[in-house]
């Protein structure tokens, strides 16, 4: 799959977008899979750099940004790259977070923030009770619209999958225990966001 496409992942990309702060400078996109992301932050910042620690994926996000010139791709871990303290106006990470410890990214990725920058997560968790299993059936009709409206854009990127551990109250819990003033919503295909500004 190469160039731009349709997942439940990408549908999500618009929320992301929304948040990149005006006159961003250095932005960072974490588990940047293929790169799509990245390529659609490069007219946004300054500056666009996607971190992986998947080489195969890196790779690819290589070759398919091959020609853009304000970004980079480091074959690396969250948790294992050291990432420069305050230093970027924005992060962000589309399914991503649920491949490492929650607690232990969120709070990388939000040091890495500078006073004033913003952060975006979007990302997976599990149901529990009738509330949750009630709220993911309501995303069985908007899948089959969105996938038809879709269908000649639908694929994946090829990375690697895991399953989230964590409901999504578990999620939100600690997404506003970390991030003070951090907006969480749960979306119809089974994803939720986490939206947050650093205080200057």
């Amino acid at each position: 799959m190469t160039g731009d496409y349709w997942n439940h992942n990408t549908h999500y990309h618009g929320v992301v977008l929304r948040n990149v702060p005006r006159g961003c400078g250095e932005a960072l996109d974490v588990g940047c899979g293929d790169g799509l992301l990245v390529r659609r932050l490069a007219s946004r910042a300054a500056h666009v750099t996607g971190l992986d620690r998947s080489a195969e994926m890196i790779a690819k996000a290589t070759r398919l940004g091959d020609g853009i010139g304000n970004v980079d791709f480091v074959a690396a871990g969250l948790l294992e790259h050291d990432l420069p303290a305050g230093h970027y106006d924005f992060v962000c990470s589309v399914a991503a977070i649920h491949h490492m410890d929650f607690t232990k990214g969120m709070a990388a990725m939000r040091d890495a923030v500078r006073p004033g920058g913003s952060l975006v997560v979007i990302g997976l968790a599990n149901n529990r009770g009738p509330r949750d299993w009630a709220f993911s059936a309501l995303g069985v009709p908007a899948h089959r619209v969105h996938r038809l409206r879709n269908r000649r854009r639908a694929g994946e990127p090829g990375a690697p999958l895991a399953d989230p551990a964590m409901t999504w109250g578990e999620v939100r819990d600690e997404a506003l225990r970390l991030l003070p003033g951090a907006v969480f919503r749960r979306h119809l295909l089974w994803r939720y966001s986490v939206s947050w500004r650093k205080p200057r």
